[in-house]
């Protein structure tokens, strides 16, 4: 449960001033000694304006790509319009020499609104086979194909035993 900074302060003054020990009047209140204590060194630190709740969110995340590679895989995406994001990624991997996944490339494109190309949505649905979804496309999925799609090779498999059989029987009468 989130309290407000009053809250916080609040409940600091009580243990503060209670004649019993904190635990007891923490246990009493409800309140974990780890998280009471941790508002404690905030008030002791920084005063009440310390007890306001902050962004759980870190300010900085370590893999984020910065806005001057972001303009180069723009830049490069503009003159190189035939490519898919996973050639751009690859294509950039290898001029830059400075790594970028098919999924950034991708995301950073949609946002810049440069996924408008029918050849890489047509392949992505209907030519690109997804290991997640059994090895098929999403187009087989979404039009109900799949099913008969991954079947298909464990039918093809007992046609072909039964065939060996056959042969077989008739080379050893």
């Amino acid at each position: 449960m989130r309290y407000p900074a009053s809250e916080k302060l609040e409940i600091i003054k009580i243990v503060e001033q209670a004649h019993l020990p904190a635990k007891q009047v923490l246990d009493r209140l409800g309140i974990p000694r780890r998280t009471f204590y941790r508002w404690y060194d905030r008030y002791l630190t920084g005063g009440p304006e310390a007890l306001e709740d902050r962004p759980s969110a870190p300010s900085q995340v370590w893999n984020r790509i910065g806005a001057d590679i972001q303009d180069q895989i723009v830049e490069m995406a503009l003159e190189h319009g035939e490519l898919s994001p996973r050639e751009l990624a690859a294509h950039f991997t290898d001029e830059k020499h400075d790594f970028v996944s098919e999924a950034t490339v991708y995301r950073l494109l949609k946002a810049h609104d440069r996924i408008t190309s029918p050849a890489f949505v047509e392949r992505y649905n209907h030519r690109r086979y997804h290991e997640s979804l059994n090895n098929v496309t999403p187009a087989d999925v979404y039009f109900g194909r799949a099913e008969t799609i991954i079947r298909q090779p464990e039918r093809i498999k007992r046609q072909t035993i039964q065939h060996r059989r056959l042969l077989h029987r008739r080379a050893a009468a």
